[in-house]
This record gives structure tokens, sequence and C-alpha cells, in this order.
């Protein structure tokens, strides 16, 4: 596996850390506030909501950390399930929520996931 692979799944697996810490433990702070756009009210109406997404971003990043520590080849048949889990996450995400989530999740994914293929 290329070094440039495994930084990028790195990389993915450090932004969905961050979506984690954003969605559970600051959703209704300022910075979760901020990405949500939510007020006060709302953000506390969707604080459950939000850190059970985070949650899910979490076990994300867990399974890209297993690829990247797992011997081949479950590394990297694990990395390429969870990048393509991230890609499929952030496409519905774009498509049912906000279309930044094309740019922010899937957009990495696809590129760390097309990295790791290449060099496969």
């Amino acid at each position: 596996m290329s070094t440039a692979a495994q930084i990028l799944v790195a990389l993915v697996a450090a932004l969905h850390l961050y979506f984690l810490v954003l969605e559970m433990f600051l959703w209704e702070r300022g910075p979760g506030r901020s990405l949500s756009g939510f007020d006060a009210e709302m953000a506390r109406a969707t604080a459950s909501l939000a850190a059970n997404q985070g949650l899910y971003n979490g076990f994300l990043a867990a399974g890209l950390v297993w690829g990247l520590i797992a011997g081949d080849p479950t590394g990297y048949r694990a990395q390429i399930f969870f990048l393509s889990c991230v890609t499929v996450a952030g496409l519905y995400g774009a498509a049912t929520a906000n279309r930044r989530i094309l740019v922010a999740q899937a957009l990495p994914g696809v590129i760390a996931l097309a990295v790791v293929l290449a060099a496969g």
C-alpha cells in the first residue's frame, strides 16, 4: 500500500473523528450550531439525533483505523469497505440533508478510495 493511500485513509478517519466530536459533544455549542445553522432551541431539540450521527461517524473512523493497522488482505479490504461506506453516507447526506456533505464527506471518501484502489 502506498504512503499516499495510507495518509488519505488516515485523514478521512481523522475527519470522521472530528465529526464525532462535533455531533456528540459540541452540537449545542458554537461549532456544532455553526455547522448545523440551528438556533439554541433547535440544537437542543436535535442533540440526541446528532449524537447518534456522531456515533456512526466514530464507527466509520474506527473501521478505517482498523484497515490501516490490520495486515493485508484484511486491511486493504477493510479500507475499501469503509471508504465505500463513507462515500455512500456522504452521497445520501448530500441528497437528503445538505449539499455541503458532498464536499465534506463524499469527496474525501471517493478520493481516498480511488487512491487505495490504484495502490492495491
